[in-house]
């Protein structure tokens, strides 16, 4: 067997920021530390941060009073926020930049009279808060036959905004449906997908010709990871979406396979590595790294966090002159 391993790959920086501020706030704060809805759509990391103490809640009544509260990576609404002062809980946002981007576009297009077609999956974290920014000029499309539905004047000021973690030919599919039908609808003025969701589905689209199997580590309710899946699919390749080695089946591959091995932008990888142990322990597998590009993006810490992490590096460089 030989394994390609792709990249980009897992974390990416708006993961890699709320994983540090979920770790960086259990150290500086104590237990528990509550996170509105999971920190990232992963489950490996969600239970690493339960054993250490973190509190995943759906609902803020559950939280008390003057706890430390932070939102996760997909966002928040405006309701949320302010359920959170209203119960005096010390709030750290973790939303990923490029989320808050769209929260921006949706406030800023509400303001000035447009109609916004979100191009979004129904019930996501991240539609839940965008929506919120302006429910009452925000309407949901999940597919082209979605924009057909819609019923809004033909000379209506229309704009359209598109969750992040989208598969990026999906979007474009319904984007051009919605030009089409509404010649004056508006975009962004830079798209929404977000560029570690392009780059990891350009990698499966550019590398999956060459492989029998796919190997998508990530979980089920992760967005992102099922558009990886999905699109290994649509080019005629067996894709598989796992959460670590424990959730693969032997019978799945042949000895002489050629597998591609990415991971989603939630995905530690820690089970990537365990995922090629077990295909190198069973299969005798080799491994060849293949990456399409480069990704150097890196986001701050959250204002509330970043003079504790400055601190923190003040303390450790301490510790290393002495």
């Amino acid at each position: 067997m030989n394994i390609i391993l792709a990249s980009p790959r897992g974390f990416c920086a708006g993961v890699n920021m709320a994983i540090e501020s979920l770790d960086l706030a259990i150290q500086a704060f104590g237990t528990p530390v509550y996170v509105y809805h999971e920190i990232v759509h992963n489950k490996y990391v969600v239970e690493t941060f339960k054993a250490k103490g973190a509190v995943f809640v759906n609902d803020l009544s559950k939280v008390p009073s003057n706890s430390h509260l932070l939102f996760s990576a997909h966002g928040v609404s405006p309701e949320v926020r302010q359920t959170a002062r209203e119960r005096q809980l010390i709030a750290i946002d973790a939303t990923c930049p490029l989320v808050t981007k769209v929260h921006l576009e949706a406030i800023r297009f509400a303001k000035q009279g447009f109609m916004i077609v979100l191009i979004g999956h129904q019930g996501h974290d991240e539609v839940i808060g965008t929506m919120g920014e302006a429910p009452e000029a925000i309407l949901l499309v999940e597919s082209p036959e979605d924009v057909d539905q819609l019923t809004i004047a033909d000379n209506a000021k229309l704009a359209y905004l598109t969750q992040t973690t989208l598969s990026v030919d999906d979007a474009n599919r319904i984007i051009e449906r919605l030009k089409a039908r509404f010649p004056q609808i508006v975009g962004p003025p830079k798209e929404d997908i977000c560029y570690a969701t392009q780059n990891r589905q350009e990698a499966v689209e550019t590398l999956s010709s060459e492989v029998d199997v796919v190997l998508v580590l990530g979980s089920q309710n992760s967005s992102n990871s099922q558009r990886l899946k999905e699109l290994a699919i649509e080019n005629n390749v067996k894709a598989h979406l796992i959460d670590g080695p424990e959730d693969i089946d032997g019978n799945w591959f042949k000895s002489t396979d050629t597998v591609l091995v990415t991971a989603g932008a939630s995905a530690p990888e820690l089970v990537v590595e365990r995922c090629i142990d077990y295909l190198r322990e069973r299969f005798d597998a080799t491994l060849q790294p293949r990456s399409i590009r480069n990704e150097e993006v890196h986001f701050p810490l959250p204002r509330e966090l970043r003079s504790l992490n400055m601190q923190e590096m003040q303390t450790e460089n301490s510790k290393a002159e002495k």
